[in-house]
């Protein structure tokens, strides 16, 4: 049953981004409309990510003892000095196993 939960909500999101990218004319937009909408992604993508690091398993709030917080910080750190992805996601990753395993 949560497969197909998974499937049919995996559709749905491909089909409203689909649809809306393919018959929707941007030439028709005004620049600030184009400015304003260039953000977007960059706005979800912390609604995606911060509550895989700042939520428990039992959906409270976790910002004690909380590994992931560090290993998040460090990624950033490590993003903003290389500006490599490649690297940001493999030195988040050696962060976040060096603090759980040590």
């Amino acid at each position: 049953m949560i497969w197909y939960g998974i499937i049919i909500s995996g559709i749905l999101n491909f089909l409203t981004k689909f649809l809306s990218l393919s018959y929707f004319d941007t030439s028709k937009m005004s620049p600030k409309i184009k400015q304003i909408l260039s953000y977007v992604p960059s706005a979800v993508f912390p609604a995606i990510i911060f509550p895989g690091i700042f939520i428990d398993i039992n959906g409270s709030l976790d910002l004690e003892n909380n590994p992931k917080i560090l290993a998040s910080v460090i990624a950033v750190i490590i993003g903003v000095f290389s500006k490599n992805i490649l690297a940001t996601i493999f030195g988040g990753l050696t962060a976040y196993w060096f603090l759980i395993f040590i």
